[in-house]
């Protein structure tokens, strides 16, 4: 009778829970050694808030009492967004410069596998990130949102499969173009539009990035709707959606290794 040789698989676990720890171990190391920057990034975020906060009251008083909910989600899902685009667009530029990047593509699980798990860290990270600015934000405005994790953590992890895709997307731009830091910037910006998108008006702007998930995460964690509640056509296709950009992401990173490969150069900068 055939048996199955296990020991390889045991040894291919083992080396990928070490990555996985090295990834978070470096993320920590990262911030604790360059905490004026680990601080100014929480700050920014608040700051920025603050002044549409207080700005705002100045300006229109009550008139945005019932926008706040929704400007809280839209910044709560934008954090979210940027720190896992730019845990991959940004790093790969940062590892070039580095002089680190061909170490991580001759890693025995290849280039693909170790900027998957950065992104898994990343998105772990940008959770903690995003959670102190929401709850910053609801203890200024005095808005509690229903935050029902059932609910959210899908929501939003399906709406971060497509920013990710999009990360994907220009971090294999930046293994062949090198220098494209404007560009970057300028999909950031993006977030913004896409995540404000009246996607409860204009039915095609659900095909988007990122705009289907920041209407639906509005839903839940304004009016308190659960994820069973949302009708099963606009999951599927939120679903659809997010995998569809994450694939196209992950295709074109691969390519654009490949074609960074041919060109010889991977580890230029």
């Amino acid at each position: 009778m055939a048996t199955v040789d296990t020991g390889t698989e045991t040894r291919d676990d083992a080396s990928l829970l070490a990555l996985v720890k090295v990834m978070v171990f470096k993320h920590l190391i990262l911030l604790v050694r360059y905490p004026v920057n680990t601080v100014a990034r929480l700050l920014t975020l608040i700051i920025l808030f603050a002044v549409v906060f207080f700005g705002g009251q100045a300006v229109s008083g009550a008139a945005l009492t019932d926008s706040w909910d929704g400007i809280i989600v839209g910044f709560f899902l934008f954090t979210l967004s940027i720190i896992a685009y730019s845990g991959l667009a940004w790093n790969v530029t940062r590892e070039a410069q580095w002089g680190t990047l061909e170490r991580l593509f001759m890693s025995p699980h290849g280039l693909g596998t170790v900027m998957a798990v950065k992104t898994v860290v990343n998105v772990c990270m940008s959770v903690l990130w995003a959670g102190v600015l929401l709850v910053f934000m609801m203890l200024t405005t005095g808005r509690w949102l229903t935050i029902d994790p059932l609910t959210v953590v899908p929501l939003v992890l399906l709406t971060l499969m497509s920013v990710i895709g999009i990360g994907f997307l220009f971090a294999g731009l930046a293994l062949v173009y090198k220098r494209i830091e404007n560009v970057f910037q300028i999909v950031q910006f993006g977030f913004i539009g896409l995540i404000a998108a009246p996607t409860g008006d204009i039915e095609w702007l659900k095909l988007l990035p990122v705009a289907h998930g920041s209407y639906l995460t509005r839903m839940a964690m304004q009016n308190g709707i659960r994820l069973w509640e949302v009708p099963t056509s606009e999951l599927a296709l939120f679903v659809a959606t997010s995998v569809f950009y994450l694939v196209i992401g992950y295709y074109c990173f691969y390519r654009a290794g490949i074609t960074a490969r041919t060109r010889g150069v991977m580890g230029h900068y």
